[in-house]
């Protein structure tokens, strides 16, 4: 059976972090047929990892978390923005996990924060992390502000994400959210509006839209 690991570094419980978490999850195991979730919470990890971080030897439970990264088939990891960043606690997991883990492995990458400011966390903070580990990140982020859990737009970028993870992990049944954000994005394409219709609009003289070059 295909597995896949949920990986939530969130600090409180409940946790906003987990809600991304659970909604990923979901929608990749839609697009799969016959996976198995493993969900990892590193809050309850946190002493023993810390330990591990300065002895260099793991208690049972993170060893058990980090034995079900080691044999996953993919993964989504999600994180809170502390500092403009990833969390202490979540970099800690993966600092004491083998560089080697994660070879070839497919992974989910999602943050969440109080404000969007932190929207690019993912690209600055969290590929940089995983390709040092030569995972196989999805195109696709997820990064969910307090304010997006109210919107529709999260939900649109879930369904991406998992359609893209599930196709990285060797989909073999269900309907692939992939496909729908690709006609999406083809039917805005189709839609767009003509760049010397713009200039038209614009009032920009015929002169200047012949002699424009690229």
């Amino acid at each position: 059976m295909t597995s896949l690991v949920v990986i939530s570094a969130g600090l409180s419980n409940p946790s906003s972090t987990r809600l991304p978490a659970d909604r990923l999850a979901t929608a990749t195991a839609e697009t799969f047929e016959g996976l198995d979730v493993t969900h990892v919470e590193l809050r309850g990890l946190a002493h023993q990892l810390t330990d591990q971080l300065l002895t260099g030897f793991p208690a049972p439970e993170p060893a058990a978390a980090e034995q079900v990264v080691r044999e996953a088939d993919g993964l989504i990891v999600v994180t809170p923005v502390f500092s403009a960043s990833h969390s202490g606690l979540f970099k800690t997991f993966f600092d004491v996990l083998e560089t080697v883990a994660l070879d070839g492995t497919p992974v989910l990458l999602a943050a969440t924060a109080g404000t969007a400011r932190h929207s690019l966390v993912i690209e600055h903070a969290l590929r940089p992390l995983f390709a040092y580990l030569h995972a196989v990140t999805v195109p696709t982020g997820v990064f969910a502000a307090t304010s997006d859990f109210a919107g529709t737009d999260l939900g649109s970028r879930v369904l991406r994400a998992a359609g893209e993870l599930a196709v990285l992990m060797g989909r073999t049944g269900g309907s692939s959210g992939v496909v729908a954000g690709r006609r999406h994005a083809d039917a805005d394409l189709a839609a767009a509006t003509p760049f010397d219709h713009l200039l038209r609009q614009a009032g920009a003289p015929s002169s200047a839209r012949t002699g424009l070059t690229a």
